[in-house]
């Protein structure tokens, strides 16, 4: 069992303090009146001493006017809810109750936002912080101090340990009231939590970039509820800023964010906290140790207590404590079933389906020997409770202006990894968020852009970082109309009929069951697709037995045959095989004695196929982190990756043709034929980015060292580079893959009701693509890798390796293949060209950014002053449009002037 002593960082008070602290509360004790007791008249201060009271005559001290009154007086007329901390309440007054004897006791303190503003980042339904806290009093001051669970001394040198690292002062406040005669309580003006504690200002700032702060004098407590393992309180927080500063006259150099558009004065909003004070376990789950072979969330510290490891570093599994009622039954009901409550929010007609993706679990733990290990419980629609209170796991149903995602986070014990609270957020991504959207452009939207700046500040407060942030609802919710829009243009499924909803709702279930695997503790797999082979996902019997990935942790696409193909499962509809191996090994019953090598046994599968296993940091987060193996990716299927993405071009182009040939119908949605074209324009900016892992890209292993003799990281292979080469040039990098007729573009309206009205831009759409693979394929990642892999490679087999200058020399050829034939260069190629002149700008001029190394900005000159060339031969040439000759111009003139310009150098 750990000690959390060595985790208090700030000293006890010394005894002469205690005595003095004792002496004068044990004072205040005696002339407190109980609260329950009738209040009695204090005797005049002007009359005389008693010989009792005064000895020897001695006059009585005065009273000192600085000690808290007396508990009974202070209580007088409040009510009170009984629990871990009472809380009592009179008129807008509430005070915490805290017993002597939960001084300097941990306990869990989370913190989740009920009510908020529906954009950017900021909705309602979400989990926050979770951290383990003490409250500390220091003379009349009571504090709570969020305990540094990140670093500990397990085996010893615990002092040291509370020595180098701080705890962090979360609230503070005077002590309210003397002690409690009998109970030995105080009471606490909550008060203190009418502040900012989840550091919301900096989320305001992040999304705004204005200066909000909590306003106190208009904030308030809204509820609160208390039990004998908890107790919650509900604070409505009031957030303003002073003013909303005038436009600049000038355009600034980067775009500004817009002050809040979805409340009705942009200076004020308000935010519900639901703070839960919950007692932690009395005897503390066993552990269980993370395997890196498989995915789950895990609480990790670094334990200092012995200087005999060369890693500090201790990972657990993050998991609930699922005990058999009868531990011999070969299947046997849970002592206490993981429940999760449907929130009354969720609309009727999908509650099915949730309850449907939750129950889906089951089969995973009836593998290993539970029965009913998962239950669904409806929260009744007149419930006056708040499942957003931590004694209730959930699945909250919100809503937004620009919200289109699932979440799954979780609390736990950070003691042991144990899961103590879920509440999964559930847009309506699925409803009307299912085909609208903030805007129609294809780089990061808004609501991308505004959630990935929330996250860095998330990762500063979970522990659990990036990989609570889940996108497949809005993902998966793109996709659908993308395949929906495909299957009814085939007249496979007509709009509003029983096969939609169905299809709707199979969705529902999977992203659901998506989430809830979450909070069961499993990470995202983005490797689990790529074991199904085409001709499993083609029939159709396979799929609806065994799905179409063996994984709900995937991004699962959905499974579109091409025209005139056998078409198995759309969607993915039950758990694969690695979903059981990883709930085997979090949940199965162990013996104590046997369990490391139980465990090593389970994780010994990971050479099985159906098991592979890569994370988000596999799959590419961005940065240095790009994700070079390119079969862990998120929404591809199937055993050939790359055919995939071939296959999505494929299909997106039948839908290009089927739109156009679609009749528009009076009354109907002015934007309905736009958004099928940027939902499939979507698919293929991800699809571009995929399909260029493959150049300088590597395979990845999982295993442990000895165990298995495989190369960890192996090059892929050569001729499976070259593909994915000549595909982005023949295909993404090919103008001729996107036409379409005057006629339709010319008859695509606008919606006049809306303020925003801008033309469908199919250049700006094709732009979006194929910069996309310009900037895999020119970036410093994709340039080191191509340099390093003659080292991962056996001497006799390096001589067919792809070369870093093979891929610029495709890459001029594609882009530039009219300076060899002479033809004219249209209005998309030459936005291409555009793009490509200003990445080589950007090497040559500013050296290409951080790790690029040198033998690649050599290369990227060497063929620059080839492509220069190539541009002075075709500036030559007669014949050309006027349009041509003046876009090779100014071409040539960019590039010889970046060539002779010197490059900055940090």
């Amino acid at each position: 069992m750990t000690s959390y002593e060595s985790l208090r960082g700030s000293p006890r008070l010394t005894l002469s303090a205690v005595a003095a602290a004792v002496v004068l509360l044990s004072a205040c004790a005696t002339t407190a009146p109980d609260a329950a007791a009738p209040v009695v008249k204090a005797a005049s201060a002007a009359a005389p001493a008693s010989s009792a009271s005064a000895p020897n005559g001695a006059a009585k001290p005065p009273a000192d006017p600085t000690a808290p009154k007396p508990f009974a007086e202070v209580s007088k007329d409040a009510k009170v809810q009984a629990g871990l901390f009472p809380i009592w309440r009179k008129d807008e007054k509430v005070w915490l109750e805290i017993s002597k004897d939960m001084i300097g006791k941990p306990f869990l303190f989370t913190v989740n936002i009920a009510n908020s503003i529906g954009e950017r980042g900021l909705y309602a339904s979400q989990m926050a912080a979770d951290q383990l806290v003490e409250w500390r009093r220091i003379g009349n001051q009571i504090q709570l101090v969020a305990l540094n669970t990140a670093f500990r001394g397990e085996g010893g040198g615990k002092l040291a340990v509370s020595q180098a690292f701080s705890p962090s002062l979360l609230a503070a406040g005077p002590v309210g009231s003397a002690e409690h005669p009998e109970r030995k309580s105080v009471l606490v003006d909550a008060g203190m939590f009418l502040t900012d504690i989840p550091g919301l200002s900096t989320r305001l700032e992040a999304a705004y970039r204005l200066p909000y702060a909590p306003d106190r004098s208009n904030s308030s407590f809204e509820a609160a509820r208390a039990d004998a393992k908890l107790s919650t309180l509900t604070a409505r927080m009031h957030f303003f800023t002073p003013r909303i500063p005038a436009p600049p006259l000038v355009a600034p150099p980067a775009p500004t964010p817009t002050p809040p558009q979805s409340t009705p004065d942009p200076r004020s909003m308000f935010f519900s906290f639901v703070y839960n004070f919950q007692a932690l376990p009395d005897l503390p789950m066993a552990v269980r140790k993370l395997d890196p072979r498989l995915g789950h969330f895990g609480e990790s510290y670094s334990d200092f207590g012995s200087d005999s490891k060369a890693n500090v570093r201790v990972h657990m599994v993050k998991r609930w404590r699922l005990e058999k009622q009868d531990a011999s039954a070969e299947l046997s009901e849970p002592i206490k079933p993981i429940t999760y409550w449907l929130d009354k929010n969720i609309p009727p007609q999908y509650r099915a389906s949730v309850e449907a993706g939750i129950l889906e679990w089951n089969k995973a733990f009836e593998k290993i020997g539970f029965k009913n290990a998962i239950h669904a419980k409806q929260q009744p629609d007149d419930a006056d409770w708040d499942n957003m209170d931590s004694s209730h796991a959930s699945i909250r149903w919100f809503v937004g202006a620009d919200v289109g995602f699932a979440i799954g986070p979780n609390h736990g014990d950070p003691r042991t990894g144990e899961i103590l609270d879920a509440d999964i957020g559930m847009s309506d991504v699925f409803a009307r968020g299912s085909r609208r959207f903030v805007t129609d452009d294809l780089g990061n939207s808004a609501v991308s852009a505004l959630s990935t700046s929330g996250l860095a500040l998330d990762r500063h407060k979970h522990r659990h970082g990036a990989a609570d942030y889940c996108s497949y609802a809005n993902e998966a919710s793109a996709e659908m109309g993308f395949a929906l829009d495909l299957l009814e243009g085939r007249g496979d499924i007509t709009p509003d009929s029983p096969e939609a909803d169905a299809f709707v709702q199979a969705v529902i279930k999977d992203v659901i069951t998506h989430e809830v695997g979450h909070t069961l503790g499993l990470k995202h797999n983005f490797k689990a697709s790529t074991s199904v082979s085409q001709k499993q996902l083609q029939d159709k019997a396979y799929t609806e037995k065994f799905g179409i990935s063996n994984s709900v942790m995937d991004y699962n696409a959905y499974n579109l045959s091409l025209k005139g193909e056998p078409q198995g499962s759309y969607t993915n509809n039950t758990l694969g095989a690695y979903d059981y191996w990883a709930i085997e090994y979090a949940y199965k019953p162990l013996a104590a004695e046997t369990e490391v090598a139980d465990l090593a046994k389970i994780a010994a599968r990971s050479t099985e196929p159906q098991l592979a296993y890569a994370d988000d940091i596999d799959a590419g987060v961005g940065g240095p982190y790009d994700g070079f193996d390119p079969d862990a990716n998120r929404f591809d299927l199937g055993d050939d990756p790359l055919a995939y993405f071939k296959r999505r071009l494929a299909l997106s182009q039948e839908l290009w043709a089927r739109v156009q040939d679609r009749k528009p119908v009076v009354g109907g949605d002015p934007l309905r034929d736009r958004r099928s074209i940027v939902e499939s324009f979507r698919q293929l900016a991800r699809s571009a980015e995929l399909t260029g892992k493959y150049v300088g890209g590597m395979h990845a292993l999982r295993d442990l060292p000895g165990s298995t003799g495989r190369p960890a990281f192996s090059a892929v292979e050569p001729a499976r580079q070259r593909e994915a080469l000549k595909f982005i040039s023949t295909g993404l990098l090919s103008a001729n893959s996107f036409r379409f007729r005057p006629e339709f573009l010319a008859s695509q309206t606008l919606d006049y009701n809306e303020w925003e009205r801008v033309q469908l831009s199919i250049p700006a759409a094709v732009g979006a693509v194929q910069t996309t693979v310009l900037d895999r394929l020119m970036s410093a990642n994709t340039a080191r890798r191509l340099i390093d892999m003659p080292a991962f490679v056996a001497e006799k087999e390096r001589k067919g390796l792809v070369s870093l200058s093979e891929v610029y020399s495709t890459l001029n050829a594609a882009v530039w293949s009219e300076l060899k034939t002479g033809a004219e260069i249209d209005g998309m190629r030459r936005n291409l060209q555009r793009e490509h002149l200003k990445r080589l700008q950007g090497v040559l001029t500013r050296g290409g950014g951080p790790g690029l190394l040198a033998d690649a900005y050599a290369m990227v000159r060497f063929h620059a002053v080839q492509l220069q060339s190539d541009l002075r031969a075709a500036s030559g040439k007669a014949g050309l449009s006027i349009e041509t000759r003046a876009h090779l111009a100014e071409s040539l003139d960019t590039l010889s002037s970046v060539l002779k310009a010197n490059m900055q150098r940090s």
